[in-house]
């Protein structure tokens, strides 16, 4: 209901939302423009209580302003869009788009386009020369919940519904992992059709990389596992199955020939790929290894990137941009920190602020992208775009 008041004395009640609270009104010109749960913007005349049109959006409206010759209304959303409609035509235009709820922990990008995924059942594809969202597929439209051990998170969406990683191969694959350990495969030309569904992991995934060539996807589980796939038929190639906490990290060497991994336990192993196999004396054994990413967080060239007085839980994402100069961090302060390779103990960093929350995740753009580095924020829900000056 609106009510309307006459300084403190109610004149009386307008009822033309269907259900659901208020979230958002404005009068203008004569006219009151609400938004209520019902997903519908209803254009009142406040003096007869009548509904003179109805817009719907679906979704409940928290913010609402109408331009002053009153053709067109511009609508903000509880799942973070912008949009504006022309009044006579109620044609709509998506200013903006965005994560809505609980976190944002999926990151990835192929030459062109950036990929995030959310506990919001979204995953969105971006590009990042319009600075605009391309379009937005679902996780799952399964309600599983957890096997185990379920994510801490505000989202009320079911487990299988939320997703805290994504991978993209150069061979034109996207791996999206649900919170209820399963792991869905699209192709990069349509990334809402599922082709193959992958239940190994035991519980939620925080991480998932592709081989440099495409031939494996390696997905961490906080079971403590790394399941290794082949891409040709998906089939389980082997389980890497020696850290003893939630695996947090991966990188691939530029040959396919192991990865690297760090876990909660603050242990940094190496496995022989494909036999999945622990490589005892890996720190040694690939000290000339070139490797295709650097998002462990343990290692000789980052000892420096933790600040004095913090524990291995502090850093949250790692990588090293294309030329191999640079090491970008995101921690939990909401801070993106900016160091130069290697980073020693005793290192200064460039401390760059804008995330409200922790910063989960950052990545250096490649080829085209290699000018701009990306991160995500934990509970802002949001994408940050940097470009290197």
């Amino acid at each position: 209901m609106i009510y309307v008041w006459a300084r403190n004395s109610l004149k009386t009640t307008i009822g033309v939302h269907e259900r659901g609270f208020v979230g958002a009104i404005i009068w203008n010109g004569g006219k009151l423009y609400s938004g209520g749960k019902d997903g519908r913007i209803c254009i009142t005349d406040p003096s007869s209580g009548t509904c003179e049109n109805v817009i719907q959006v679906g979704v409940l409206p928290r913010a609402i302003d109408v331009s002053a010759d009153q053709s067109k209304l511009v609508v903000g959303l509880v799942t973070g869009s912008i949009v504006e409609f022309d009044l006579a035509s109620n044609e709509a235009t998506t200013h903006m788009q965005s994560h809505s709820a609980g976190e944002v922990w999926g990151l990835d990008m192929d030459a062109n386009t950036v990929y995030t995924t959310g506990d919001d059942n979204q995953v969105k594809r971006w590009d990042p020369n319009s600075r605009r969202c391309l379009d937005t597929a679902a996780v799952s439209e399964h309600s599983r919940k957890a096997k185990k051990n379920r994510a801490s998170t505000l989202s009320n969406l079911p487990a299988s519904q939320q997703s805290r990683a994504v991978a993209v191969s150069c061979n034109g694959f996207v791996a999206v992992a649900g919170n209820d350990g399963h792991v869905t495969i699209r192709s990069t030309d349509d990334y809402h059709t599922i082709q193959q569904e992958l239940a190994d992991s035991g519980e939620w995934i925080e991480v998932m990389e592709f081989s440099p060539d495409g031939a494996y996807l390696a997905v961490g589980s906080h079971d403590t596992n790394i399941y290794v796939y082949s891409t040709a038929d998906w089939s389980k190639v082997g389980t890497c199955s020696k850290h003893n906490a939630s695996v947090t990290c991966i990188d691939w060497a530029l040959d396919n020939s192991c990865i690297r991994s760090v876990c909660n336990a603050y242990e940094l192993l190496f496995f022989a790929i494909p036999s999945c196999t622990q490589m005892q004396d890996g720190a040694s054994a690939t000290t000339g290894t070139m490797w295709a990413s650097h998002h462990c967080k343990f290692g000789w060239c980052v000892d420096g990137i933790f600040p004095k007085g913090t524990d291995g839980t502090h850093i949250n994402g790692v990588d090293m941009n294309e030329d191999q100069s640079l090491i970008a961090c995101g921690d939990d302060y909401g801070l993106v920190q900016l160091f130069r390779n290697p980073c020693r103990k005793g290192s200064a960093p460039l401390s760059f602020r804008g995330h409200s929350e922790h910063v989960v995740r950052v990545k250096f753009g490649r080829g085209d992208l290699n000018q701009w580095l990306f991160s995500v924020g934990g509970y802002d829900q949001t994408l940050f775009q940097w470009k290197r000056c």
